[in-house]
């Protein structure tokens, strides 16, 4: 399995699915499945967003807190007065905690328009559009998943049912570890010559590189991942009952699971582990018959459970220490089964992401580059322009996660998306994944030449392990299955694989390494007490001492592979890539975690015990260890009338604690004062009523 590419088709643009590749799409394509009948865009419904001067009488009106019949606006009802059961539907929920600064943002002005599916989409989009109290105004795309839903079960006798028990599946998992030739080439299949190599363009001893890998062992040995650090895996559903991944899940601890209330007014009911965008609940999915596990896939790469008899990860959790070791995943679930999604639910998930404490997205979708053969492809997107215009509801969510998640007070403030660059053999990579402030990943086989079907060129920013089937098809998997060698191995639920574990291939499997190495090194800054902003920490995992270079020794000669030997073998032909193409082409080179962490040793800002604010009547509950080392940390605060200070656990405060707990600080009356711990110096400020939802 290759990409997870979003297929929709509007007004100017189409994009095409890229992983089945047999059927060359058109502007006006005839569906031959079900799946494939899936309109352009949503009848009945628009998106726009209000002018900022109309924010006063849309609250005014109520729209904030539920769909309503009129805007409150005499212009705009004026036109949907013409429209038959219209309904205004505010996009993004209200965060009690966030609303502030959504609004700073001015996300609140975005509405969903729902009308009757008798009148024209693009008419609707044309009128609201004219209106100057509109700033813009765009059909709902439809978004489904466009890939083969092909899976290779893990067959091996390593890995006979799934229970977590037995061993380590590690010596599967080149792309962490290369030992170097681990195969031997199929005998059944007839030798071939390309310019002195024997079949598949490369010798069994170069197909796997020792070393060739994302230097995964040297860097677990410094660090092993931190539960602060949250990754928002953006796809189907995570499998939330996998052995490996039971420990990884992020926990919204404020909220009740299957609950149908809102328990901590962020906006959704239920969302204990995320949330399902698709169906509208918190009951997060993943064993529909026709979902591919193609989610679980990619968070077992990012975050399963290490030394615990299954898969290793890169930034999961040591099974000697689950509670303190491993980033956490956060299931923001845009598809399910055959349910096509939309952009609405896509911005959601987004902000969502933000507003729950994820610092990095998990994006291995995106739309069809826009340097893709169009008659193979379709065309897609071919600069920010053209991604902005079509998809503003999507750009301005992006644009939120990038500037808003994080904190002043942590390792990172704003948020990294990281996106697979697309499998269209195309010179640009796709969008969004090619906007600024994300990162686009493009993939590599076990001895660091490009994949065969992955996209490079512009907007790419690394490179990063994605298997290569079409490259290694004339070897077989150790116990006989055929196809795997050279796929990335990973979690899958059980009725996808009854072991568990299973084979995928793409920049949808590149993808996941980068966000997974991001995470971990995201959770050394945490242990280190480092602070980047987001710019930064892009620009130092590309920086050429993090990564390994892709050579000219590498990039070099011409690499031979058997196009559609997976998606339609009655396809099947031999093709050869021209390495030299792609030297400068693939990014800063290959991500390595190794390298990574001894570059963020040295680099970022010392964090510092923060500034706390609080309301007359509460209190605010910090953890220490999150700015200093230490374990027992002394507290002193100079003006007692206007705070006190407690050690977790404790009901009354006073002046001064010496604890190793967490501190809880108490508002007493309006004002300010200074404090101490340590040798540090910070500033409590205490306000009579809460004017501001970014405090500690």
């Amino acid at each position: 399995m290759k990409f997870f590419n979003i297929v929709f088709v509007s007004v100017a643009i189409i994009a095409v699915a890229s992983c089945a590749k047999v059927s060359p799409v058109t502007e006006n394509p005839t569906p031959s499945s079900p799946e494939e009948s899936v309109p352009a865009y949503l009848p009945g419904e628009v998106v726009l967003k209000f002018d900022e001067s109309l924010a006063d009488l849309l609250d005014e009106a109520g729209l904030s807190a539920a769909p309503a019949t009129r805007s409150g606006v005499s212009t705009v009802d004026e036109i949907l007065d013409i429209i038959d059961g219209y309904q205004l539907e505010r996009v993004f929920p209200v965060n009690k905690a966030t609303e502030e600064r959504s609004r700073a943002a001015g996300l609140h002005l975005w509405y969903v328009v729902h009308f009757s599916e008798d009148e024209d989409v693009e008419q609707v989009v044309e009128k609201l559009s004219a209106l100057g109290e509109v700033q813009a105004a765009a059909p709902v795309l439809t978004i489904r998943k466009a890939y083969n839903g092909k899976v290779i079960p893990f067959r091996s006798q390593a890995a006979t049912r799934l229970d977590g028990v037995g061993e380590d599946l590690l010596e599967w998992q080149w792309n962490l570890q290369n030992n170097g030739p681990q195969y031997t080439p199929n005998p059944d299949v007839n030798s071939e010559t390309v310019e002195g190599y024997p079949f598949g363009g490369a010798s069994a001893e170069e197909k796997f590189i020792q070393g060739y890998d994302i230097g995964w062992s040297k860097a677990r040995e410094i660090c092993k991942g931190d539960p602060s650090i949250i990754v928002a895996v953006l796809d189907e559903g995570l499998d939330l009952k996998h052995p490996d991944l039971v420990n990884s899940l992020w926990v919204n601890e404020d909220e009740i699971e299957y609950s149908i209330e809102d328990n901590d007014g962020n906006g959704y009911a239920g969302d204990y582990h995320g949330y399902d965008f698709i169906n509208g609940r918190g009951d997060i999915s993943w064993n529909s018959y026709t979902d591919s596990g193609h989610g679980s896939h990619c968070g077992g790469i990012i975050a399963a459970t290490n030394g615990n008899g299954g898969i290793s990860s890169i930034a999961g959790p040591d099974a000697s220490d689950l509670a303190n070791t491993g980033v956490r995943l956060m299931s923001c679930q845009i598809f399910s089964g055959n349910l096509s999604s939309n952009t609405v639910s896509l911005a959601r998930a987004i902000k969502y992401a933000t507003d729950n404490g994820a610092v990095v997205l998990q994006c291995s979708f995106g739309y069809t580059s826009g340097a893709a053969n169009p008659y193979e492809y379709g065309i897609g997107y071919r600069d920010a322009d053209e991604w902005a215009y079509n998809s503003p509801l999507e750009k301005s969510a992006m644009d939120y996660f990038i500037h808003n998640a994080g904190s002043e007070n942590g390792p990172i403030k704003g948020g990294i998306p990281v996106f697979a660059s697309g499998n269209e053999y195309a010179p640009m990579a796709g969008f969004p994944g090619a906007y600024d402030g994300c990162i686009a990943v493009a993939a590599v086989a076990g001895d660091f030449t490009p994949s065969t079907f992955t996209n490079y060129g512009q907007y790419t920013k690394i490179s990063a392990p994605g298997g290569d089937q079409d490259y290694y098809y004339d070897y077989r998997e150790p116990d006989g299955d055929r196809g795997a060698v050279g796929c990335i191995l990973s979690t899958v639920p059980d009725h996808v694989s009854e072991t568990g574990y299973g084979y995928m291939e793409g920049t949808s499997m590149a993808c996941p390494h980068v966000s997974g190495v991001v995470a971990l090194g995201l959770s050394y800054a945490a242990q280190l007490h480092r602070h980047f902003t987001a710019e930064e920490f892009i620009d130092l995992l590309m920086d050429p001492e993090s990564v390994t270079p892709l050579t000219d020794d590498i990039l070099t000669g011409r690499k031979f592979y058997y196009k559609w030997q997976v998606d339609a073998p009655s396809l099947i032909h031999g093709r050869t890539m021209n390495l030299v193409e792609y030297r400068n082409n693939m990014g800063a080179g290959v991500v390595n975690a190794y390298k990574f962490l001894n570059k963020i040793q040295n680099a970022g800002v010392a964090m510092e015990f923060p500034n706390i604010y609080i309301n007359e009547g509460s209190s605010v509950t910090v953890n220490p260890k999150a700015y200093l080392d230490g374990t027992t940390f002394n507290v002193e605060i100079a003006d007692p009338t206007v705070a006190s200070v407690a050690a977790a656990g404790a009901e009354e405060g006073s002046a001064s604690v010496s604890t190793d707990k967490n501190l809880v600080f108490f508002g007493l009356k309006s004002g300010s004062t200074t404090a101490t711990i340590g040798s540090q110096t910070f500033a409590i400020t205490v306000r009579s009523s809460e004017n501001g939802s970014d405090w500690l």
